[in-house]
């Protein structure tokens, strides 16, 4: 989501939507480290202050956690923290709890579909497209 002039301008919560959705997608998974700060607000066109307040909204979700020195990375859900407020404590638990419901239901669709294609495959009828 790169800025350009007859854009509107890129707020936190743009800059946090589009990290959520890098981990829905599987693009960036539990222990992996967020972009630099200053290089995402260049990326963006926005300031560095821009940027860390949508690390912070991250953060307070319970999705990602920073490390100073070190940057901010992806919660491992599997790991536990010491504290549940540093994940964000409910809407962490919250979080990970419809993931795992989703990946379910994933699973269960699969398997429906395999069965499908099984009975179509044994009726010897071409699928309909």
């Amino acid at each position: 989501m790169e800025t350009s002039p007859g854009k509107p301008r890129v707020t936190a919560k743009d800059i946090a939507a589009d990290i959520r959705q890098e981990l829905v997608k599987g693009t960036r998974g539990p222990g992996d480290q967020l972009t630099a700060a200053r290089d995402l607000a260049k990326h963006y066109g926005v300031t560095l202050v821009t940027v860390q307040n949508a690390y912070r909204e991250l953060r307070d979700e319970g999705l990602v956690v920073s490390q100073q020195g070190r940057g901010t990375f992806v919660v491992d859900p599997a790991q536990q923290a010491p504290n549940d407020e540093k994940r964000g404590g409910s809407a962490f638990l919250t979080l990970a709890a419809e993931i795992s419901a989703m990946h379910e239901t994933i699973r269960s669709l699969g398997d429906r579909l395999e069965r499908l294609e099984q009975a179509v495959e044994d009726a010897g009828t071409p699928p309909a497209r």
